[in-house]
């Protein structure tokens, strides 16, 4: 008697650990397929510069359509670029690697070796959850 109520104990348990693995499995695979995209729309991002101390030197509107995304600098004390002026413009994907959303006019970029601001020869990236583009 007290093999099978440990049985019956055990199979509940088993029933209870298969239903919470299943309700897991679909919050990742939601979060997943929602974080492969960014909404058409219009967002409104802060410039850092990150050769100043990660200072905000500026504010910019990016206006997303597919995977076109065109940043249009609205204010700040940068001196090369007025109000109205194209910031930034492309492609945006996800960088393999790094996870991350890039700015970049080519494909290929998404296994570049290096992404950010500061890179070398990497596209920058963007950030959407922080509302924040950072430049070197």
């Amino acid at each position: 008697m007290a093999i099978k109520f440990f049985l019956q104990m055990v199979q509940k348990q088993v029933i209870t650990i298969k239903r919470s693995l299943l309700i897991f499995l679909f919050a990742v695979s939601t979060q997943v397929l929602s974080a492969q995209k960014i909404k058409n729309g219009v967002y409104i991002f802060n410039i850092r510069d990150i050769e100043y101390h990660g200072m905000i030197v500026g504010k910019c509107k990016a206006i997303v359509k597919g995977n076109h995304i065109k940043l249009i600098y609205l204010s700040g004390n940068l001196s090369l670029i007025k109000p109205g002026d194209i910031y930034a413009e492309g492609l945006l994907l996800r960088h393999k690697r790094t996870n991350q959303w890039i700015i970049t006019s080519k494909r290929g970029d998404v296994n570049a070796t290096e992404v950010g601001p500061c890179s070398e020869t990497g596209p920058r990236t963007i950030d959407f959850r922080t509302k924040i583009i950072e430049q070197c």
